[in-house]
């Protein structure tokens, strides 16, 4: 048997010699000074024995030092030490008596491994969101989320790897950092990303499941009107928030205008007319997929006046703050409700519902409320013979509800005269 001085010490030579250590192994020496560790072995197959060699990797004398960490790192590489080309003798010749080629199981380790890692969580989160019978604008919200809230943390993992305390991880910061509304959406995708990958072979079990109650549930009541008492409160934090200019002017939007939070987080410079004080959105922007034309008051067009100068060359109202060259997450809405402790009080899409509410109370014709939030006539006979803009009643209307916003916030706690139309 060979010892490792002898290892160690072997010179090259003209042409490559073997040192053997016994039952089939062997330092091979080359005349380059490459130290090979080699594993003879004889496998029968279909009643034939066949000689074949087993490449093992490379000599290493013994490390002074060296971590449990390193060792691993080092052996991945194909370098072992005597002992170790010992040991891998061992698993080698455990295999070839299951009549197993140890080359071909290394080969097949290797092909599994490669393909764990090509299947990385965000590989099949990629996949199961291109399968959703989902409009464009709700796949792309909900891609945006996992890229800002999942993906950091475990988009690159191999999907059969990621464990429940990665998925806890996730949850946690994502309830701290975003609120209890976001956590719960990642909660959900990710446990639909596990469900495919399960379905199709490529992990074993749903780690979300284990930590699905972790955090308190949601109790964010997304569609309750607010009080004009509390729309008052709502915009004094806001305007005191001290965030970003663009949110900030994006949320006001969407108060001027009841559009939805997606609508004016991506609004664009070229749907905006400020001389004519119109906004009109595209079909492709719209939940129903139909062009959308919204009158401006003047409180909207004198801020998106002002914001021009700042980002009037771009193509978005609102552009991102880590991608200028695209829009403004809908998510940062929800992260200045949670700085602002506001997160289980309101949601933004709850500004549509409330002034919904409060117009309807002011005795505002329902076809002009309707039409400005962009709903479907639900009768489908009117649907078909009514197809009124009612653009400037509408711009009557909304002027007077963005005066009425600035009474709130100065603290006014009255309605104006209800109006008769």
């Amino acid at each position: 048997m060979l010892n490792d001085r002898e290892c160690k010490n072997a010179k090259r030579q003209e042409k490559p010699y073997k040192l053997p250590d016994g039952n089939g192994l062997y330092l091979e020496v080359k005349p380059n000074g490459v130290k090979a560790w080699r594993y003879r072995f004889e496998l029968r197959q279909d009643g034939v024995a066949k000689e074949s060699v087993f490449a093992i990797g490379t000599y290493a004398s013994p490390p002074s030092a060296e971590s449990a960490e390193q060792a691993a790192a080092r052996r991945a590489g194909g370098v072992f030490t005597l002992a170790e080309a010992r040991d891998e003798r061992t698993k080698a010749r455990a295999l070839v008596k299951q009549g197993i080629n140890p080359a071909h199981s290394r080969q097949l380790d290797r092909i599994k491994r490669e393909q764990a890692n090509a299947t990385t969580f965000e590989a099949v989160a990629k996949e199961w969101l291109s399968l959703k019978d989902w409009e464009d604008v709700t796949k792309k919200r909900r891609l945006d989320m996992l890229t800002r809230v999942v993906f950091p943390k475990i988009g690159t993992l191999p999907v059969a790897a990621v464990t429940s305390a990665h998925v806890l991880d996730v949850l946690t910061t994502s309830a701290k950092q975003n609120g209890p509304t976001v956590a719960a959406e990642a909660k959900r995708s990710m446990s639909g990303v596990f469900e495919l990958a399960i379905s199709t072979l490529r992990a074993t079990f749903d780690p979300v499941h284990p930590v699905r109650k972790a955090l308190p549930p949601n109790k964010t009541q997304h569609k309750r009107a607010l009080t004009t008492n509390e729309i008052g409160a709502l915009l004094r934090a806001v305007d005191g928030h001290g965030g970003r200019h663009e949110t900030l002017t994006a949320f006001r939007l969407m108060w001027w205008t009841l559009c939805r939070p997606s609508e004016a987080a991506e609004a664009r410079w070229d749907e905006v007319d400020l001389a004519a004080a119109v906004w009109r959105i595209p079909a492709e922007r719209m939940k129903k997929r139909e062009a959308h034309a919204i009158p401006l008051p003047a409180q909207a067009v004198a801020a998106l006046q002002a914001l021009h100068a700042i980002t009037g060359h771009r193509v978005h109202v609102f552009p991102g703050r880590d991608n200028r060259d695209g829009p403004m997450a809908v998510a940062s809405f929800r992260q200045m409700l949670y700085a602002l402790d506001w997160a289980g009080k309101y949601s933004p899409h709850a500004t549509r519902t409330t002034g919904s509410t409060r117009l309807n109370e002011l005795g505002y014709r329902s076809d002009w409320i309707e039409r400005q939030l962009a709903h479907a006539e639900p009768n489908a006979v009117r649907r078909t013979y009514n197809h009124a803009d009612y653009m400037a009643n509408r711009a009557e209307m909304m002027q007077a509800w963005a005066n009425m916003l600035d009474a709130w916030q100065q603290g006014a706690n009255v309605l104006p005269l209800r109006k008769t139309v």
